[in-house]
This record gives C-alpha cells, sequence and structure tokens, in this order.
C-alpha cells in the first residue's frame, strides 16, 4: 500500500484544491516526461559525440599493413586531443584517401599506413633499406626479411618531404601501394592515430600501439 492510499487499499481520495498530497497536474506530469526524454537525447547525443570526435572504429580490409595489422582486424583511432602537428615517425596513421591514387582497389575510402618521413627531411633506399636525412631507419615493428619492393628515390637525388607532409608506407612493403606511387599525404588529410587493435581473427584482441 503507497502512502497516498488510505486504509483498504481503495486508491487515492480526490484532493481538495491546494492540497499538495494530491495528483500532480497533467501539465506537471508532462513536464516531467518532456525533461527526461530531453536528458536522455542529450545523453544519447553525448554518447555519439564521443564515438565520432574522440574515437572511431575502423576495419582493415587489406594486407598492406600486414603484420601489424592484418585482414578483418578491428582497429580504434583517436581523434579528440589529436593534431597532425604532434605525428611523429613510426606513428600508424589513418588520413582521406589521396587524390592521386590510381592503385587497384576502391577508389574512395580512408587508408592507413606508417608514418617514415616527417616534414622536411629527406628520404631514400638502397636495397630494402631506408635512410631518412641520411641515417638508415630503424624498423623494429617489420620482420626480419621484408622487402621493400618499389624504391624510394636514390641517395644522390633524395625526396624532400614538403613542408605540412608526410612520406607513409605500409609494413607489407612489397606490395603496399603508398607514398612511393601518390606521394606524400597533407596533414590536414589525416584523421586520426592508431591506438589499438581490439580485434582480430574473429575473437577480441588487445595490442596498443
Amino acid at each position: 500500500m503507497s502512502a497516498a492510499e488510505p486504509p483498504g487499499g481503495a486508491g487515492p481520495s480526490p484532493a481538495a484544491p491546494g492540497d499538495a498530497a494530491g495528483p500532480r497536474p497533467r501539465h506537471s506530469r508532462l513536464g516531467g516526461l518532456a525533461k527526461t526524454a530531453v536528458t536522455i537525447a542529450v545523453a544519447v547525443l553525448l554518447a555519439l559525440g564521443i564515438r565520432a570526435f574522440v574515437f572511431q572504429t575502423f576495419f582493415i580490409p587489406s594486407s598492406s599493413m600486414v603484420p601489424t595489422l592484418d585482414i578483418g582486424d578491428r582497429i580504434l583511432v583517436q581523434k579528440a586531443f589529436f593534431s597532425w602537428h604532434d605525428v611523429r615517425e613510426g606513428d600508424i596513421v589513418v588520413f582521406t584517401h589521396p587524390p592521386l591514387d590510381h592503385c587497384p582497389g576502391p577508389e574512395k575510402g580512408d587508408l592507413v599506413k606508417r608514418v617514415i618521413a616527417l616534414p622536411g627531411q629527406t628520404i631514400y633506399s638502397s636495397g630494402n633499406r631506408i635512410y631518412i636525412d641520411g641515417h638508415r631507419l630503424a624498423e623494429p615493428y617489420l620482420p626480419h626479411h621484408d622487402p621493400l619492393g618499389r624504391p624510394i628515390a636514390t641517395r644522390q637525388a633524395p625526396f624532400k618531404v614538403p613542408a605540412g607532409q608526410f612520406y607513409v608506407l605500409g609494413d607489407n612493403r612489397a606490395i603496399s601501394c603508398d607514398s612511393r606511387y601518390w606521394g606524400p599525404i597533407k596533414g590536414s588529410t589525416i584523421i586520426g592515430r592508431v591506438i589499438l587493435v581490439w580485434w582480430r581473427h574473429g575473437s577480441p584482441a588487445f595490442r596498443t600501439f
């Protein structure tokens, strides 16, 4: 039995005008429902905003980043509190499709590659080795034998990365279509930095970068 019910549970008694214990006016109940609906809507919008502007998940459709990222992997990308000015050598980034990409495959969609050279740096290759500003690039993230495939400029004529741009490669160098084919990417096209693999080979995974 609720406190509003008279003895015997016969239901609430009619309330006299001004009786604080009486039923709430209809407009008051509607106002309460409206406030609840607004609260729920704001919570949903905030949740969507966190997903859209703080982190975003992506699906890996190709083998260009093997073995670091495999086909079918799902990754988490940091978008908020991120600026392309903070990108460092070795970071894995997601960026919008380069306009000069004429490689086979989808013509639209975002891409994921590893940053190899920063704005203002020079880059060239010799055999399977890559040199940045004349120094050999250490690449502990690659397997012991990872053929480069298409070369990158030459020692005599290294490529200088323009200001505000980045030279990116796939870890699966032999088959990756990357800056060797369509040039460096603009920093303004970088969507975010890959921070986590959370799904691999059909089951949850947890690998941070």
